[in-house]
């Protein structure tokens, strides 16, 4: 098996969200293997890719603390390496079979990746444990806007804040953020500020459940937050937007989204890849 470091959602080496990606020669090994391999990687996610005809795979996804349903930003990853190393073509549409279901990738300069059918999830959020949670001094939150759990793929509480300033301020409780997103069965809090500089908002993630305390680029998350800008009407079907994350840990990186107009949502970015090597077990 190959392994590769690839960040995602940047054409800059270090930069945007950094994934192991596994390439497979046949099997998918035990899932006590690749539990293993994605906690000696480090990295937020790592994708385990297996090839089941031209343009079609299975792709599993493992953080250090276990398997997760979809990444993103491990997806636009794992999509730009088979086209750099010549697996599939340029421009060319594959399937990708997750245990969120069956997606479609387009590979490309930027890689686009169809999200799962957003959904709402229709659960009461105690807002004022919220706000103490994320640190209540800095949580400047938008009244008109609400607070709701989105999911495309993967739940997040998505949280409006008035500002950029504010948003940067967020210093969460991390052991209390885990404790209600296990409460919440979400994976974290998807944090925004609108924008008026050539994005439609800066956002900051955090999923301490997953012993991510926070994320340089989610591609999952920011789906959902397309749909739920949609949704308040700050976004049309047939638009697309440009999100911002991963300043606050000196990782930029630029997150595209687009809105079809039968409401499906497509993620995508640049990747580049920084290392790769061969796993001996």
């Amino acid at each position: 098996m190959k392994y590769y470091i690839v960040d995602a959602f940047t054409s800059e080496p270090f930069g945007g969200n950094t994934a192991g990606v596994v390439l497979l020669d046949g099997d998918f090994p035990s899932d006590k293997l690749m539990q293993q391999v994605a906690a000696e990687l480090r990295y937020s996610e790592t994708a385990f890719v297996q090839r089941n005809g031209s343009a079609e795979f299975t792709v599993r996804y493992f953080t250090p603390a276990g398997e997760v349903d979809l990444c993103g930003h491990a997806t636009i990853a794992s999509f730009g390496l088979l086209l750099k190393e010549g697996i599939v073509a340029d421009g060319e549409l594959c399937l990708n079979h997750t245990l969120a279901g069956d997606l479609k990738v387009k590979a490309g300069g930027q890689v686009m990746m169809q999200m799962a059918p957003p959904a709402v999830v229709d659960h009461p959020i105690d807002i004022e444990r919220l706000h103490v949670i994320m640190g209540a001094e800095s949580v400047q939150t938008w009244p008109e806007l609400p607070v709701e759990i989105v999911s495309t793929g993967l739940p997040d509480i998505i949280l409006p804040v008035a500002s950029r300033q504010a948003l940067n301020a967020m210093r969460p409780d991390m052991a209390a953020l885990a404790a209600y997103s296990i409460e919440l069965d979400v994976v974290g809090v998807h944090a925004f500020a609108l924008a008026d500089d050539g994005y439609t908002a800066h956002v900051r993630n955090f999923g301490p459940r997953y012993n991510i305390p926070e994320e340089s680029a989610t591609g999952t998350a920011n789906a959902a937050l397309t749909h739920y800008l949609q949704r308040c009407g700050l976004v049309e079907l047939g638009g697309s937007c440009r999100f911002l994350q991963g300043e606050a840990m000196g990782h930029p990186s630029v997150i595209a989204t687009t809105l079809a107009p039968d409401g499906d949502i497509w993620v995508g970015g640049k990747s580049c890849i920084v290392a790769k090597g061969d796993l001996l077990v």
